[in-house]
């Protein structure tokens, strides 16, 4: 013991990229879509295979809108760099250095290469959070009392307030803080459109999805204006640490099209071909025994 306490990692260190709230939201969406698969042999026919189409289709755009809320791969970077390990040694050690920006906040992953170096062991993993009641300053601040590696220390400090970059008042906070909200709107609208296609109101439904579709794109847009404003640079020496996106803006960019496509083609095929519309909301009775 050490002053009456076990000299252990005094943080608990966030499992990156997949968080135990991802693994919740995505356990409760395959819950729900084992739960329809249980009850598909009850459908007859034809309208099986739309019934089934349009539950996977619903529960995934669902899922996508209320995970990437706290995914951190939205941006992602990695440099190989030998850099000093820590304060106050002149010991290098050859590290990989990734960067990974999310909505909630930025991970900052240390890797040794080997792992194994000057007697220690370089495998790190660290979050910084700036979402609405979390405080980035007091994150870092923690960091530097722990003493963690320079590395980390140095790449999470161009993202507090007093840094001269001006990146977290200016850029990624302000720009992420709108970007969730308007995934958070794009998730309400998502669930109205669910049940207006439930009831069934097929038209107010696909517009309901385009607004969907409306508000995905609009995030990406925040994020994208933020991402191409003049920043600091991160420099290791001669190697420099440079971002791009991530699977997560990429997942939302293709999910935000598909409600596109949907909206659209149900308010055409509303249009030109309603009957058809129908039988694919199984509206039709007869000729969905047919």
């Amino acid at each position: 013991l050490w002053n009456g306490s076990f000299p252990f990692y005094p943080g608990t260190r966030v499992c990156f990229p997949f968080d135990t709230t991802q693994a919740v939201i995505v356990s409760i969406f395959l819950s729900l879509l084992a739960t329809f698969i249980i009850i598909l042999p009850g459908i007859r026919g034809r309208r099986r295979l739309f019934w089934f189409l349009r539950v996977v289709m619903g529960l995934f755009v669902g899922a996508v809108v209320l995970t990437i809320q706290f995914t951190g791969d939205w941006e992602t970077g990695w440099v190989t760099a030998n850099t000093s390990y820590k304060s106050f040694s002149g010991a290098l050690v050859n590290v990989d250095v990734g960067l990974h920006i999310g909505l909630a906040g930025v991970n900052v992953t240390l890797v040794g290469n080997p792992v194994n170096q000057i007697n220690e062991t370089i495998n790190y993993n660290e979050h910084f959070a700036w979402s609405f009641g979390a405080d980035y300053d007091h994150s870092y601040s923690e960091g530097l009392e722990r003493g963690l590696p320079n590395p980390i220390l140095y790449v999470a400090e161009k993202f507090t307030t007093q840094s001269p970059c001006g990146v977290h008042r200016q850029q990624y906070r302000i720009s992420r803080h709108y970007a969730s909200l308007t995934l958070w709107m794009a998730f309400c609208t998502w669930f109205v459109s669910i049940l207006l296609f439930s009831m069934p109101i097929l038209l107010y439904g696909s517009y309901m999805l385009l607004l969907t579709a409306t508000l995905m794109l609009f995030s990406l847009l925040f994020f994208f204006t933020a991402r191409n404003t003049l920043k600091c640079p991160i420099q290791f020496g001669p190697a420099s640490l440079k971002t791009d996106y991530g699977g997560s803006f990429w997942l939302t960019l293709s999910t935000g099209l598909l409600c596109l496509l949907l909206g659209l083609g149900i308010i055409i095929l509303n249009s030109v071909q309603p009957e058809k519309l129908k039988l694919v909301f199984n509206l039709d009775e007869r000729k969905g025994e047919e």
